[in-house]
């Protein structure tokens, strides 16, 4: 199939080097003293120009002494941290965001760094990496897999030379990454809407307490400025993600935002915003490493198609840019036999959480401990355990416990901690807890209602045509000795059928020793429409 391509933005990454040891380390060093403090040099990349500073910066490091743990002569006085700026020569890039930063620092096994406090801590060097450089990488508007060789060509630029960086210790981790496209502002609506689907993908998929809440929807400007769908982000963990997304396994923001300097004309484009996918390592336990870049950024690339396509944006326009608004760094371009791209099915999983709530209260409803444990996850806000359960309503808490377990697919339970499977399925509960808080009311009014009638020397059957009227929410109207019964708005999924409501009507009606031809005759209210008993008997 078609799709457009994405485009890269931020990139953040740790290149581990170990093949020339602390070589690279003292090269920096001596080419930063040769130059008083810094040196720049220039070089050429696929026919781009790029500028490339070499300085330094202090360090808390730990000095070694004469020599390292491993037996390597140290001959430098003070430890420094050497700083590598990259950027597109500014005459090919007047945006100047088409760029890098680097910090290149040593590391040896057993190499310790001092905090502001005067703490000494060891500093983590990979197992059996032996002595090296590590160098950390910020960068935005660059394809992620050119990072490594534009890193050689600007430290031989500055005078280091690139063999020292030929080869990627299989360590070398990324930190961040995201990628996007440039959605014209009249077109980008669906996709930060109440309906649309990234407050879907944080409404259904986003755990009740587990973590942090990571959906955000903010529409105000950092100067008070309001730009609907101004920063609007869902962040899912891995494990929610193959919700969506099954062949996934990478946490992930999913995001629709603006520039803070939105407000330009639409004939520029930072008048339009970005719809991207980044992705989250504080989200997992594992590590990204650089040999998984490809599978990154086919990850990145179906999570931002398959949103796009959500929220019925044209993902491979025929014509011109469609949708999409180019940029200084990126030009739509539909790309050829894209492998896949997953149509994101939350109605389907809307569905299937409703099924799951509507499943319960088929089966008999919940039990009392079951229903106060909900009304105690839909009302509190923060982290409840079975035993805060208990406390609350005078329960033994193994009685919570065995509760939980019964609507364990409501409920998510981890190291003591209990809290709802969703948003949305915290919401169907709340409906379903509020509506059964309102039966009650209204059978207690019923009753008392009942017994009203009884003390007005109504008969017992009377007071039950008083109480059936009362417990459907039934209004009666005579009018000229023409009745009329309003039973209101009914809904279709919830309520009983109104045909039989009308027939139980008559029943109570009869019982209660009226004309069943009078009510046979009566019109019927509900949901807007007026319809004859005898229609709907």
């Amino acid at each position: 199939m078609k799709a457009t391509r994405t485009g890269p933005h931020e990139y953040a990454a740790n290149y581990l080097y170990n093949e020339k040891g602390l070589a690279p380390f003292f090269a920096c060093d001596s080419r930063v003293k040769d130059g008083g403090g810094s040196v720049v040099g220039e070089f050429r990349d696929d026919g781009e120009r790029y500028v490339a500073r070499l300085s330094y910066k202090d360090s808390n490091l730990v000095h070694p002494g004469g020599a390292t743990p491993a037996g390597t002569e140290f001959r430098i006085e003070t430890i420094r941290e050497y700083e590598l700026k990259v950027a597109r020569h500014p005459e090919e890039d007047p945006v100047g965001e088409q760029d890098f930063y680097s910090l290149l620092s040593p590391r040896w096994p057993g190499m310790k760094g001092e905090k502001n406090n005067g703490e000494v801590k060891e500093i983590p060097v990979p197992e059996e990496f032996g002595e090296g450089v590590n160098v950390r990488i910020q960068g935005s508007n660059i394809e992620f897999e050119r990072y490594e060789r534009l890193l050689r060509l600007a430290f031989d630029a500055v005078g280091v030379h690139a063999g020292y960086f030929s080869e990627l210790h299989p360590s070398s981790n990324i930190q961040d990454a995201e990628r996007y496209v440039r959605v014209h502002t009249d077109e980008s609506g669906p996709v930060h809407s109440r309906t649309g689907p990234i407050t879907s993908l944080g409404h259904l998929l986003e755990h009740d307490r587990q973590g942090r809440r990571k959906l955000d929807q903010r529409d105000d400007d950092l100067h008070g400025r309001n730009r609907p769908g101004f920063y609007h982000t869902a962040t899912l963990d891995s494990r929610r993600i193959r919700e969506a997304w099954p062949h996934h396994e990478l946490p992930k923001e999913v995001k629709h935002y603006y520039a803070k300097e939105w407000k330009r004309p639409k004939s520029h484009p930072l008048a339009h915003p970005k719809v991207g996918a980044s992705y989250q390592v504080s989200y997992w336990d594992e590590t990204l490493y650089v040999s998984d870049l490809d599978r990154l950024n086919e990850e990145l690339e179906e999570t931002v198609r398959s949103v796009l396509m959500e929220a019925g944006i044209d993902i491979a326009p025929l014509r011109g840019n469609g949708p999409y608004v180019p940029d200084a760094y990126w030009e739509p371009t539909v790309e050829e036999n894209v492998e896949r791209v997953t149509e994101l099915d939350l109605t389907q999983i809307r569905h299937e959480q409703e099924s799951v709530v509507i499943r319960y209260l088929a089966d008999g409803g919940f039990s009392p401990v079951e229903w106060e444990s909900l009304q105690t996850l839909v009302a509190d806000g923060g982290v409840v355990s079975p035993q805060d359960i208990a406390e609350e309503h005078g329960r033994h808490v193994d009685s919570v416990r065995r509760a939980l377990r019964r609507i364990d697919e409501l409920v998510e339970r981890e190291y003591g901690k209990v809290g709802l499977r969703s948003d949305y399925i915290a919401e169907l509960v709340h409906d379903a807890v509020v509506d059964a808080q309102e039966k009650v009311r209204t059978a207690m009014s019923t009753g008392a209602k009942a017994v009203e009638a009884a003390k007005r020397g109504l008969g017992e059957t009377m007071a039950r045509w008083v109480a059936w009227c009362e417990r459907y929410g039934v209004d009666i109207s005579n009018r000229l000795n023409a009745l009329e019964i309003d039973l209101g708005e009914l809904d279709p999924h919830r309520d009983p059928d109104p045909s039989y409501l009308v027939r139980l009507g008559l029943q109570v009606w009869t019982d209660a020793g009226q004309d069943p031809a009078r009510y046979r005759s009566a019109r019927i209210r509900y949901n807007g429409r007026v319809v004859p008993a005898f229609k709907l008997l």
